[in-house]
């Protein structure tokens, strides 16, 4: 099962009203719980390796609804912007590894090409690059906080 099934499941299940589904397939056992106490609060995906692995590995993400008001966040003086969005569901890291420097700041210029961050999914950390040339305005992610697919990261001015 790769890594878009595994998103179209969790959309599926947070938009069917279930409260828990539990899938195995082979050496893949993967749990999605939803909470439905009230209207307001927000699922909870969880998604699990195999018993037999040295150390099961969770990843916890906001629901896919939570993402559509950010992506309307910025105001119209932000409309000049250029949002950079994830690639994917993971985890972002400002920093390539603890001890370094992080790879971007506010009012950082970048060229197309230049690593903004890292975003760590299913123990592989995957480079982030600009794809457009700009000054960082803003960084709408902390370091180290779970993102969805298509999620807003950084606001760039692209003059």
């Amino acid at each position: 099962m790769d890594l878009k099934e595994i998103q179209n499941l969790i959309k599926f299940v947070s938009n069917s009203g279930v409260a828990e589904v539990k899938l195995e397939m082979d050496d893949v056992k993967i749990t999605i719980r939803t909470t439905l106490e009230s209207p307001a609060s927000e699922p909870t995906y969880v998604q699990q390796m195999p018993a037999q692995a040295p150390a099961q590995q969770i990843i916890a993400a906001a629901p896919v609804a939570a993402a559509t008001p950010v992506a309307a966040a910025p105001v119209v003086e932000d409309s000049k912007f250029i949002t950079i969005k994830s690639p994917m569901i993971g985890t972002f890291y400002r920093k390539p590894s603890p001890d370094k420097p992080m790879f971007v700041e506010v009012g950082t210029s970048i060229a197309k090409g230049d690593v903004l961050c890292v975003v760590e999914a299913m123990k592989l950390f995957n480079e982030i690059e600009s794809e457009i040339s700009g000054k960082i305005v803003k960084i709408l992610v902390d370091d180290m906080s779970p993102v969805e697919f298509d999620q807003p990261l950084f606001l760039v001015d692209p003059s």
